[in-house]
């Protein structure tokens, strides 16, 4: 007996030790992984000069490869490297770098994709950590285009100084219904808007030589069942509702790639859909990048994606394996010819960002140094959105001997957003606590924290202070990117129509109001101490309607970065004025919005979402698409249209005087809406057209002037497939948000009736 137990022992023994053994050789290799130049070798390739020579170049390189060269090309890495990034994620708490498309024998060099909404997600082994700026939705509360573009800069600069050159942003799905759970990656509910914003983010990443991947190319604006769901709509909805930013971003912004989405439209995998990836990217649009596929699920028949024109699978070869496509070619379904195509769009892609002239230093001390944190710290002073503030009760005053209560469960929590793709690690983050305490560190007040979990001390606190400050909202655990590893679950969710199993972290929001917790401490609170402030965390709307009634002043705060702390005091205590104004609708009452049930494999989408459906429906909101309040006030009077008829080709020239009536600087952004009034075809009552944030001192009247084409007035023409603009009058609306009796009006007229082939 003793002897057995002895065998048994050693083969125990042998095994403990043979895990650790391998496990110890997996975890070096997995967090000290080497890392490649993605540069070209120019000694290589002297005779290439110009872009032509890259075609060239690309063509000749593509002909010296094998097929499984080729195939290669086509997909970032192999199954065998997943330990890498589950060692990363789990010890490391870091995005590994993913390398593909290199080719040692034919000097080809890697490109390497880093996640970035936020920040870079992919971080050299020697960074502690990046600049982390708001979520996306922030940014479009800022209706700050030129500032996108700089806050994208700095992004694709700490890209670079982590070795990545690929960055799988910006996110421009529309949100149709303010639950969904990536709400906060994108940038409102407005096609225009949303086109503007992915414009200037392609501009800023792709200036330092980092290639964009706008996504999720397309009617990704579900999460729960984003694996399964199935999107049906008319022709008409599709382009003229879920695809103008989408092509205005292609179009204007010149992206590298394109990343598809996870969904069916019409009973196709975005990765597998011919409609999208060719039909109407490329020979439409004219797109001459290349097409990569969503993470782990994003293809599911490598054959059909090839037919489809999907480029690249991410990031581990799967259905693009070389047994799938060579069983293709043998079938004759496709034909190597159909993969040389693929490989040339992608390589051609990346060897022009490869052989650019890029003499800029984009050294590690580049990362989160004082310029970009500064930078991180003044976009979240923009976006903040001051919905409510009743008898002036923001900004708090700057008096000394004053005690402020800083209430609530988020009161003192890092929360810069999900933890999903967009995630990014900062070297430190500013909660609001931390941000009211350093500001009022200089008046010698007192700052008291307290969570709020024992709502009769935070009464008794209340009573107490001078103001109180109530911070509520959400976290990466209640909405963001679904963590969930099971598509089976999510398949099964779908089918059934709710949760099956444990909820994953994450997601679609459930419901839109806040949690009850959190509702009962304002409601609470509120009896207590009139001189109070709610901040709200958080990435879309929330329904308030059970306590805003309740509270003197309302301040969207959103998932603000890094520096979110240090700009939410700002605001709270006037040193900046705040600017920021809604990209999306909030609704009266959640039964307004179109329907949506996170858990579903059918949906509809139609063509009225937001503020074109509320308009519609004359159902009363809230608080309206635009709208912001300032701690000073804005009058616009003098609207002249210049131009009152203009033909097909025509320009609209109008101009508008802002006159800042307070006594305090502030930036006011100056909305332009097109209406549809006289249309022989369902339309908008209005559609965003132009918008300009403009800064005005105490007193000062600024001229805005704005000019609007023909053809962006066009609607889709199912019949023909072609776009179509008017021969009719046309309303415009200027003001300070989308609200009706806050607009002023005019009328112009196109004379002809008809554009054809408006690309």
């Amino acid at each position: 007996m003793k002897k057995i137990f002895l065998k048994f022992f050693k083969i125990i023994l042998v095994l403990v030790l043979l895990i650790i053994i391998v496990g110890g050789i997996v975890y070096y290799n997995s967090v000290n992984y080497k890392t490649y130049n993605l540069g070209i070798d120019r000694s290589s390739f002297l005779n290439v000069k110009t872009d032509a020579d890259i075609d060239k170049l690309a063509v000749e390189l593509v002909s010296q490869m094998t097929f499984k060269e080729k195939v290669d090309q086509m997909y970032a890495e192999k199954m065998t490297q997943a330990p890498k990034m589950l060692v990363n994620f789990m010890v490391k708490n870091r995005f590994p770098h993913v390398y593909a498309g290199g080719n040692e024998r034919l000097k080809i060099p890697p490109w390497v994709l880093s996640d970035g909404p936020r920040g870079a997600r992919v971080m050299d082994k020697s960074v502690n950590g990046v600049t982390t700026f708001p979520v996306a939705m922030a940014r479009g509360a800022s209706w700050d285009v030129e500032l996108e573009e700089r806050i994208n800069e700095v992004i694709a600069i700490e890209m670079r100084a982590n070795g990545t050159n690929y960055a799988a942003t910006p996110c421009i799905n529309l949100l149709r219904h303010p639950a969904w759970g990536r709400s906060q990656e994108t940038y409102g509910e407005d096609p225009y808007l949303l086109g503007e914003f992915g414009v200037a983010a392609v501009n800023g990443i792709q200036r330092h030589n980092v290639m964009a991947c706008p996504k999720h190319f397309a009617l990704n604006s579900i999460e729960n069942s984003r694996w399964v769901v199935d999107v049906e709509l008319d022709e008409r909805t599709l382009h003229e509702v879920y695809l103008p930013h989408f092509k205005k971003t292609v179009q204007k912004g010149k992206p590298a790639s394109i990343m598809s989405a996870y969904n069916l439209v019409r009973g196709e995998y975005c990765g597998n859909n011919k409609e999208l990836l060719t039909d109407i990217l490329r020979n439409d649009w004219g797109f001459q990048g290349f097409v990569s596929s969503d993470w782990v699920n994003g293809v599911y028949d490598g054959v059909a994606s090839v037919k489809a024109g999907l480029d690249v699978e991410m990031p581990w070869q799967n259905a693009y394996s070389y047994d799938n496509l060579t069983e293709g070619i043998e079938a004759g379904e496709i034909t190597e010819k159909d993969i040389d195509k693929l490989v040339l769009n992608s390589l051609g892609t990346r060897l022009k960002y490869a052989f650019a002239e890029d003499r800029m230093d984009y050294s590690v001390d580049l990362i989160a140094n004082k310029e970009h944190v500064e930078l991180a710290k003044i976009t979240a002073e923009e976006s903040m959105v001051l919905l409510k503030n009743v008898n002036t009760t923001l900004p708090f005053s700057n008096k000394i001997n004053k005690k402020i209560a800083v209430i609530g469960k988020l009161a003192n929590t890092v929360n810069t957003g999900d933890h999903g793709s967009s995630d990014s690690t900062p070297p430190y983050v500013i909660t609001p606590y931390q941000g009211i305490k350093n500001y009022q560190g200089s008046f010698g007040n007192e700052v008291i924290l307290n969570d709020g979990s024992n709502i009769e001390s935070a009464k008794k606190l209340a009573a107490e202070v001078d103001e109180v400050i109530v911070v509520v909202g959400y976290t990466f655990e209640d909405e963001g990117e679904y963590m969930i590893l099971s598509r089976d679950r999510m398949v099964a969710s779908a089918e059934a129509g709710k949760a099956i199993g444990e909820k994953g972290v994450g997601g679609d929001r459930e419901s839109l109001k806040l949690h009850y917790d959190e509702e009962q401490l304002i409601s609470s609170l509120a009896e207590i101490n009139s001189n109070m402030a709610v901040v709200y965390i958080g990435g879309s709307a929330v329904d308030m309607s059970n306590w805003e009634n309740q509270v003197p002043a309302i301040l969207f705060a959103w998932y603000s970065g890094m520096e979110g702390g240090n700009a939410l005091a700002n605001i709270l205590y006037g040193k900046v004025n705040p600017s920021g104004k809604l990209p999306f609708s909030i609704a009266k009452n959640e039964k307004d919005y179109p329907p949506f049930n996170p858990y579903t494999n059918k949906i509809t989408y139609g063509y009225y979402h937001g503020y074109t459906l509320f308009d519609k429906e004359n159902i009363a909101v809230a608080y309206p698409f635009g709208f912001g309040l300032s701690y000073t006030d804005y009058e616009y009077s003098n609207l002249v249209v210049q131009t009152k008829s203009i033909d097909q080709n025509g320009t609209v020239v109008m101009s508008v005087d802002v006159k800042n009536s307070g006594e305090t600087a502030g930036k006011e952004i100056v909305e332009v809406y097109i209406g549809f009034k006289n249309s022989s075809v369902y339309r908008p009552v209005k559609l965003l057209k132009g918008f300009k944030k403009v800064l005005l001192g105490a007193g000062e009247t600024k001229t805005v002037s704005f000019e609007i084409l023909a053809n962006d007035l066009a609607w889709y023409n199912p019949n023909n497939k072609s776009w179509q603009v008017e021969n009719m009058q046309y309303e415009i609306y200027v003001g300070g948000s989308s609200i009706a009796e806050d607009l002023l009006k005019d009328t112009f007229f196109i004379e002809e009736s008809q554009i054809a082939n408006i690309k």
